[in-house]
């Protein structure tokens, strides 16, 4: 039955988008049927970001190191960047411009500049080397890419045929983003009036098809997306301002994922300009550093993969810090283990736990638990998110099954992304016709309809939230001269949840080592990909009837040895 939170939060749902509530939830024809649709929002992310930048404008927005730039002078900046782009690099409406850069001020005002520009913001992986990002601006037909130094330089390494512009993103933002402002454009450049099935975005997501596939989404999905989430946070925020635990400070959070990431993308960054939210960057995850930040900064909230806020929960220093702003410490990507929800609700003061599930096709919209529901729950996910998540358990032929069933975990709602780019065999596949969404992994729905995954589908590893296709690595491997077979695999990790495995079969006469393959793969491959653990073997793999590699009995048989190495 459903929980005291659960009824008290279907409460504030429906006074927020009752009759005179703020958020108006009306329908949209999509599959041939009638879908949830926020209808007082926004139609696209120009007008969304100009609103609410312009609301909030002298407030902090973002603070990296020493630079504080507010709302206002976010937009102001992202303006510049769009009528350099349009008058120095003609860009146009729905041309992919590429952003591969760490997580910096200058990513957020480039990436508002390709948006206001009418750019499809073409989300590159800052981890990714020369040749993946080669492979995806390829993929996604980019002809002109914004990169940090060090990211330029990967990029000089490779054939991609794409303009590169450098930014020095250690500069201040006015310096940093010269080398666009300073190509042409003024205040006086009309910037495309944009509409919401002008297209967005461009994320990439490794599947088990090996190649990152750039998953597309229009405006209109993106903003019912974020909005969908501002929906679930008002619940939240009404329900802390009824037991007078609202705190009169600006709500701050702290960002350790990187914004390349539909996570750091969508519910922070840009859900943060509805909230007027001040958004503080760590360029590179340090738990102490962290808890320095969480303190000066009176972050109220704390995301990232489940391993941060752990790391943060056991460190020897957290007495040393005051933590007491933040309340919620918010984890996606990846499950936590029940101990350490437990120790996360019952150790951190008033901070509590949160989990989140979505997918980069869905813009990050899915389920999500949170508090003592977590605490009662903690292998869930919770339910779907209200309004517009259609939440469904199907079998192989669309077929929704009885609760409780194991199926295939699929959504239903008009945040879902487009399609993939240049790839309509994997776009048909991964729906159903009455558009659900095939997750690709495999739950179930419990009497409360709070979701369970217990499988995937997918031969992805997750290692600290980041999806590693095992067909992407294997074909790397067998870029190796002395490679005759090799199956990849995750073992599991207690700290990143899973790591990379792999099993070599060599060719006859060969002397390469382990260490020889892992410097082998870092040439091709971002260092979260890279084996943590090979195995070099002198027979053939097993083989399944259909000749292929039996990884089933390889992973159990590897993960058995590996689990005994580490005990």
């Amino acid at each position: 039955m459903p929980s005291a939170l659960d009824l008290r939060l279907e409460a504030a749902y429906n006074l927020i988008t009752g009759p005179g509530g703020p958020i108006q939830v009306g329908s949209v024809e999509r599959f041939g049927r009638q879908l949830p649709f926020i209808t007082n929002a926004p139609t696209n992310l120009a007008d969304y970001v100009a609103y609410f930048a312009m609301q909030h404008g002298d407030a902090t927005f973002l603070v990296e190191g020493d630079e504080r730039l507010s709302f206002k002078q976010v937009y102001m900046a992202a303006r510049q960047v769009a009528a350099g782009l349009i008058e120095g690099y003609g860009v146009q409406r729905g041309d992919r411009v590429g952003l591969a850069m760490r997580n910096a001020n200058t990513w957020c005002v480039s990436y508002i500049g390709i948006l206001l520009a009418g750019g499809c913001a073409t989300l590159l992986n800052g981890w990714w080397q020369g040749g993946e990002l080669a492979a995806a601006i390829a993929d996604s037909e980019t002809k002109l890419v914004i990169a940090d130094v060090q990211r330029a330089a990967r990029l000089e390494e490779v054939d991609h045929g794409a303009k590169v512009v450098t930014l020095d993103i250690a500069q201040p933002i006015d310096q940093a983003i010269a080398p666009i402002t300073g190509a042409g454009g003024n205040a006086a450049t009309a910037l495309p009036k944009l509409t919401g099935q002008d297209l967005a975005t461009i994320l990439f997501t490794s599947g088990s098809t090996g190649q990152s596939k750039g998953a597309y989404s229009r405006h209109e999905a993106v903003v019912q997306a974020i909005f969908n989430y501002v929906t679930q946070t008002a619940s939240i925020v009404h329900l802390l301002t009824e037991d007078g635990l609202m705190s009169d400070i600006q709500p701050a959070t702290l960002i350790c994922t990187p914004l390349f990431h539909v996570t750091a993308e969508i519910p922070v960054f840009l859900q943060s300009f509805a909230l007027g939210r001040k958004l503080v960057l760590m360029p590179k995850w340090n738990a102490e550093e962290a808890m320095r930040l969480i303190q000066d900064e009176q972050c109220n909230y704390f995301v990232g993969v489940p391993l941060m806020s752990y790391e943060i929960l056991i460190h020897p220093n957290r007495k040393n810090y005051d933590l007491s702003t933040c309340k919620s410490y918010a984890g996606g990507g990846a499950p936590r283990p029940p101990e350490h929800v437990k120790r996360l609700a019952t150790e951190m003061g008033e901070g509590k736990p949160l989990l989140g599930y979505g997918l980069t096709e869905t813009n990050a919209v899915g389920c999500g638990i949170i508090n003592e529901n977590y605490l009662a729950k903690p292998l869930s996910t919770g339910p779907a998110s209200k309004p517009l998540v259609d939440l469904a358990i199907l079998d192989d032929d669309g077929n929704e099954l009885a609760q409780g069933k194991v199926g295939e975990v699929c959504i239903r709602s008009v945040c879902n992304f487009e399609g993939y780019w240049n790839n309509e065999a994997a776009s048909k596949a991964a729906f159903f016709d009455n558009g659900y969404f095939r997750s690709g992994d495999l739950g179930y729905l419990d009497e409360d309809g709070y979701l369970f995954i217990v499988d995937r589908k997918k031969d992805i590893i997750i290692r600290g939230g980041e999806n590693i296709s095992c067909q992407e690595v294997e074909a790397a491997i067998y870029e190796h001269g002395d490679t005759n077979e090799c199956a990849v695999f995750g073992l599991p990790d207690e700290r990143l949840g899973e790591v990379v495995g792999a099993v070599i079969w060599t060719k006859p006469g060969s002397s390469v080592t382990a260490e020889d393959m892992c410097s082998f793969l870092s040439q091709r491959l971002a260092p979260y990909k890279v084996p943590y653990k090979i195995w070099m073997v002198a027979d053939a793999l097993p083989k399944l009837g259909s000749e292929k590699i039996d990884k089933v009995s390889l992973r159990n048989k590897y993960r058995d040895e590996y689990a005994a190495e580490v005990a």
